[in-house]
């Protein structure tokens, strides 16, 4: 018990001093030991570090996700070291009402049948989101915060301890000049030889601690490089997803692609570009209208110009699924064989269908002639 309270006593003490000084030091009534030049330097380096740890931090956080609910959710269940629910992100949301929204208007149908490619191209890039925020959170975020709440905590707690024997120190230069009684000034000195020994001490190991900053930064710059590749790998991906599905969009007719191909001359070149940055996966430098149906000038446009011409009729194969806008016109379905033959007065686009007992205009975007 007697031991407990000489501590208490003695810790009080102790920083009683250190608030005498520290104050003293503010009002400038009393000398302060400064560090030295590269301690200093070392100090400022830690700091920037963290400062710019934590921005580069919660900016990549706010990328991976937008919504901030969402991340202060993640981060409670984060702290509760609980799983965090699963949740569709926006692609895998729009996706899905893509696909829900096709099976009610028929799959059978271009537009429906559209939706639903669409949806599942989405869905696909909703899951290389996901694999991006995983592998960035692991190789990116997480040894970011492992410094900041595992390394700088450590330089924190050892910089005051630096600071505290410091004050020390000057508090015994301090009473070493105010002695005057040779005993008093014997002590004094004694004191200031164990208190600049014990500062001298922690002075080397903060030092130590701040010079591992330097392996913090190579360290730093591994997981930046992972990062730049896992975002490669997303893009990269993402690129040849709608690679894909805009060629499984060729094969529907141009009436439903006008949009793209009224932009295909200036979206080819950027298409060209991001070919080139996919280092993970293999992206075809294709431009973009390349996978477009071509028009009907190109396709046989003779045939065509001959059957208008004669007052005979031929087989054609139908192209794709068409939907009739009234009752002059003939549904289609996709690869089915119809006969179809020209009518006098009748737009230059358009021939008149014939299957079984069935009859009706079809647009010829949509036929392919037989021989």
């Amino acid at each position: 018990m007697d031991f407990n309270v000489k501590r208490f006593a003695a810790d009080a003490g102790t920083f009683l001093s250190r608030a005498v000084q520290f104050t003293e030091e503010k009002l400038g009534q009393a000398e302060k030991t400064e560090l030295d030049a590269h301690l200093e330097n070392l100090l400022g380096r830690a700091e920037c570090t963290k400062h710019w740890t934590e921005k580069i931090m919660k900016q990549t956080e706010v990328l991976l996700q937008p919504n901030p609910n969402v991340r202060i959710e993640e981060f409670l269940y984060e702290k509760l070291e609980k799983k965090a629910p699963t949740r569709m992100n926006n692609h895998e949301l729009l996706g899905q009402s893509m696909i829900d929204s096709g099976n009610e208007f028929g799959p059978g149908t271009a537009y429906g049948n559209a939706l639903i490619k669409c949806g599942e191209t989405e869905k696909q890039i909703g899951g290389a989101e996901r694999e991006l925020i995983q592998s960035s959170a692991i190789n990116f975020l997480t040894p970011f915060r492992n410094f900041l709440e595992g390394d700088f905590k450590t330089i924190l707690k050892e910089r005051k301890l630096l600071q505290n024997k410091r004050l020390d120190l000057d508090a015994a230069k301090t009473r070493l000049k105010k002695a005057r009684v040779a005993d008093a000034r014997a002590a004094a000195e004694q004191e200031l030889r164990i208190t600049q020994s014990e500062f001298d001490r922690q002075a080397e190991i903060t030092r130590l601690l701040l010079e591992g900053v330097s392996s913090t930064h190579a360290h730093h710059l591994r997981c930046l490089t992972d990062f730049v590749e896992a975002q490669t790998t997303y893009y990269a991906q993402c690129y040849q997803y709608m690679v894909d599905l805009q060629k499984q969009l060729g094969s529907f007719p141009s009436t439903f692609s006008s949009n793209n191909n009224q932009s295909s001359g200036s979206a080819g070149a950027g298409g060209a570009g991001a070919g080139s940055a996919g280092a993970s996966i293999s992206v075809p430098s294709i431009p973009l209208s390349a996978s477009l149906p071509a028009p009907v000038a190109g396709r046989a446009s003779s045939g065509f110009s001959e059957l208008r011409n004669s007052s005979g009729s031929r087989k054609a194969r139908v192209l794709y699924d068409y939907d009739a806008a009234g009752s002059s016109e003939l549904s289609l379905l996709a690869d089915e064989v119809i006969m179809v033959s020209s009518v006098p007065g009748m737009d230059s686009d358009w021939l008149m269908g014939e299957r079984g007992s069935q009859k009706g205009k079809v647009p010829i975007t949509y036929l392919e002639l037989l021989n």
